[in-house]
């Protein structure tokens, strides 16, 4: 008896530790998708807002008024966002990817009038203390042993209240100081929401297949996941602190 208790706690240990193995290496995926997607819309960023010639596929030199570029840039990230999670099943992995890149070059396009709007040095600094942020909170939903499950469905509540809040805003109330009251809510929210989405990919990652396409279907996901937290992170941060030209 004390001999299968011995071997059933040692078989635990080692379904433990594999456990951590893969899920480390999914989160590692996962990040490495995320910050590729940065950089490249860090990129198209930099280039459209520094570039005259580019400026004008974005914005008409005559009327000052978006292009059809421009329009695309600004309203289709939602279209690219539900077309991965709603075709996850049905797009090849492949294929999947190179969505994902497009959708962070358009992002990256239409994130470039930040630079136009705000100072260089407030946009860098307020960028440095997002990634800091994002960080803290993804180091806390991955060694919390908290579970965050209950958490989700709140969090999922405050992004509705907030885009609702700010639709009323855009639309009725257009007030400067309930855009910078919710800009600290959507800080606050995205910061529990990266902790929260940290810990489900890593529970996600700990009983999945590494180098099958699901699993790196649902890296490429998890990478989204957490692109959407940190440009709404950095987004209202910059609301709040960004000094404007």
């Amino acid at each position: 008896m004390e001999l299968k208790d011995n071997n059933y706690t040692y078989q635990s240990v080692i379904q433990m530790d594999d456990e951590k193995t893969l899920s480390r290496k999914f989160l590692a995926n996962v990040f490495l998708w995320m910050f590729a997607a940065l950089a490249i819309s860090s990129f198209f960023a930099w280039e459209f807002a520094n570039n005259v010639d580019l400026q004008a596929y974005i914005i008409d030199p005559v009327t000052h008024g978006l292009t059809g570029l421009g329009l695309l840039a600004l309203f289709s990230p939602l279209a690219f966002v539900l077309l991965m999670r709603f075709g996850l099943n049905r797009i090849s992995y492949p294929v999947l990817a190179i969505i994902f890149i497009v959708y962070a070059s358009v992002m990256g396009i239409g994130l470039s009038g930040l630079l136009w709007a705000y100072t260089l040095n407030s946009v860098l600094s307020v960028f440095v203390a997002a990634t800091v942020l994002f960080g803290v909170m993804a180091v806390a939903g991955y060694t919390t042993s908290t579970d965050l499950t209950n958490f989700g469905s709140l969090l999922l509540l405050g992004i509705i209240g907030l885009i609702i809040a700010s639709l009323i805003n855009m639309l009725l109330l257009h007030s400067a100081q309930f855009d910078y009251v919710l800009s600290f809510f959507g800080v606050a929210i995205f910061t529990g929401l990266t902790a929260y989405d940290v810990q489900k990919l890593k529970n996600i990652g700990a009983g999945i297949e590494q180098g099958d396409a699901t699993g790196k279907k649902l890296a490429l996901m998890g990478a989204l996941s957490l692109y959407l937290d940190f440009v709404n992170l950095f987004l209202y941060l910059l609301r709040i602190f960004g000094r404007r030209r």
